[in-house]
């Protein structure tokens, strides 16, 4: 059975090869319609068949695009994270672009390999590959191929800025706003405003940068959604069902503290100290929706969000690392290693019940 990640990455990959396997069959299909009865490519002289063209495109187009989706999340993804944009699509669509050719001449190889009803290195089979890489045929498979390219390429760089699924949520699901349930985190950086005083803001923001990216593992393993930084605060998210199966919302807390307990050691050397933080939860009902005509943004409305923030502000008076809600409290599951202790209450501004406030400790 595949584990958490690995569905999380299985989810990222997919999208590359149907994305791919769609353009393949729609360029089958329009090639079909342009050769009608013809069974020679009038530009190449290869011999042409719809059923070949169907099995050869349908595999190597899905392949193709699974390849580029392991390549971009194993092995890219990683290596260009801290590049500038343009520096990301530069080597990348050069990558892919080599990776097209080779694998096209492949197809090519294969294919002919089968009509000929020969051997794939038999030099008939070599020849027509030949030809076909010296006709504008070839050149513009290459064309088209760099087109779906770069729309993968760019799904897959909006979704590093939008995060991962957001981009869905621009095509219209939330042109309408909807009422949802939804657990929220706030978490803040400690002592943040000295922090930066000490450090000056350039190496302040190198903190922040590397702050926030090594908590991005915990928050993705947990299904949770990065919903805003503001400064030295981040706010995540959970639908009710992902955030309450396994306790995730509050396992998300405790694998980033577990994160930057190993990293103690290479924050010191960096910065000179390791950022510490404290967190609220609350969970509650809102209304999310798009806004925005020059810059469009999709944002939650609700009394939840106002809350957390003050749920938050309350662990410097009760001295806790996390605090959550009584309305949270009675959907988590109680189970080690996490432990809860009711440690007050909090009367919020026009209201006339107060909440229950729950520290959460780890054992």
């Amino acid at each position: 059975m595949l584990t958490r990640r690995y569905k999380r990455y299985l989810r990222q990959i997919l999208p590359f090869g149907f994305t791919w396997l769609f353009f393949g069959l729609l360029y089958v299909m329009i090639e079909a319609g342009l050769m009608g009865n013809l069974v020679v490519y009038p530009a190449t002289g290869n011999r042409y068949s719809l059923i070949n063209a169907l099995f050869s495109v349908s595999i190597g187009s899905f392949v193709i695009g699974l390849v580029q989706g392991y390549v971009e999340v194993f092995w890219l993804k990683k290596r260009f994270e801290h590049k500038p944009l343009w520096k990301k699509i530069a080597f990348k669509g050069t990558f892919y672009t080599i990776m097209v050719i080779f694998v096209l001449i492949v197809l090519t190889m294969i294919t002919n390999s089968i009509y000929y009803e020969t051997h794939i290195l038999s030099p008939k089979v070599l020849e027509s590959v030949g030809v076909f890489m010296g006709k504008f045929a070839f050149w513009s498979i290459v064309l088209y191929a760099g087109a779906i390219l770069d729309l993968a390429l760019f799904y897959s760089e909006i979704e590093g800025y939008l995060g991962n699924g957001i981009l869905s949520n621009y095509l219209g699901k939330y042109h309408r706003p909807k009422k949802e349930t939804r657990i929220f985190m706030f978490l803040d950086m400690k002592s943040s405003t000295s922090i930066a005083e000490k450090m000056g803001h350039e190496l302040y923001f190198e903190l922040l940068k590397k702050y926030y990216s090594d908590m991005t593992e915990a928050i993705l393993e947990t299904y949770g959604e990065v919903y805003q930084y503001v400064g030295d605060e981040i706010v995540v998210t959970w639908t009710k069902k992902n955030g309450i199966s396994n306790n995730n919302c509050i396992e998300c807390y405790r694998q980033i503290s577990e994160v930057f307990e190993r990293k103690e050691e290479e924050y010191i050397m960096q910065f000179g100290l390791v950022p510490t933080f404290k967190a609220g939860y609350h969970i509650g009902e809102v209304t999310r929706g798009e806004i925005g005509i020059i810059k469009k943004d999709i944002i939650f409305t609700g009394d939840v969000l106002n809350t957390t923030a003050r749920i938050q502000a309350e662990c410097n008076n009760y001295s806790a690392k996390a605090l959550v809600s009584g309305d949270l409290f009675d959907e988590l599951q109680k189970e080690n290693p996490i432990s809860y202790a009711q440690i007050g209450t909090l009367l919020l501004r026009g209201k006339t019940e107060a909440i229950r406030l729950y520290s959460v400790e780890f054992t």
